[in-house]
């Protein structure tokens, strides 16, 4: 797959981000911001004490405690993948509604020290659930499949994920 050079920004409106300003290692930062996510018609978990993960060239990556899914929704599933900057990776299935999504979240149950105090934290592949929001804003899911970044209007990209972006 040929890759591209890094993209131009797109300047950021008023009350946007830019992910051209996220750092690289990412940050870790908690979030006040109400996140819901929805799965077989079922409201499957919600939250107000969530992390954000930021990194150049991705949408935040959103991380809520276990406790804020419904009881049953989570179940761990084999396999499991390593971050460079955050450790050992934990998938997890999720179930409801008669819907089953398997390997659709993962968390970091030992993280590196930058980033523990998400331990056990479970983040979502917004394209893989009926519906993900951030303060009642249906999310977009970061392109590629591979990330499981949230696009909302408060980010401007472009977003890595989008086809020839492997190399930003």
């Amino acid at each position: 797959m040929p890759q591209r050079a890094r993209p131009q920004p797109v300047p950021p409106a008023p009350g946007q981000e830019s992910v051209w300003d996220y750092p690289r290692p990412p940050r870790l930062e908690r979030t006040p911001a109400t996140l819901e996510i929805w799965l077989g018609g079922e409201r499957i978990a919600c939250t107000t004490e969530g992390f954000r993960v930021l990194e150049t060239s991705h949408p935040p990556t959103y991380y809520l405690a276990k406790a804020a899914f419904a009881p049953g929704v989570l179940e761990r599933a084999p396999g499991g993948s390593v971050c460079e900057w955050k450790g050992q990776a934990t998938y997890w299935t999720l179930r409801a509604g008669g819907r089953v999504e398997e390997e659709a979240g993962w968390s970091y149950e030992q993280p590196t020290a930058p980033f523990a105090p998400m331990a056990g934290y479970v983040a979502v592949y917004a394209g893989r659930m009926d519906g993900c929001h951030v303060n009642g804003v249906r999310v977009t899911p970061q392109p590629g499949g591979f990330y499981g970044g949230w696009i909302t209007p408060d980010v401007a990209g472009p977003f890595k994920g989008e086809p020839g972006s492997w190399g930003w």
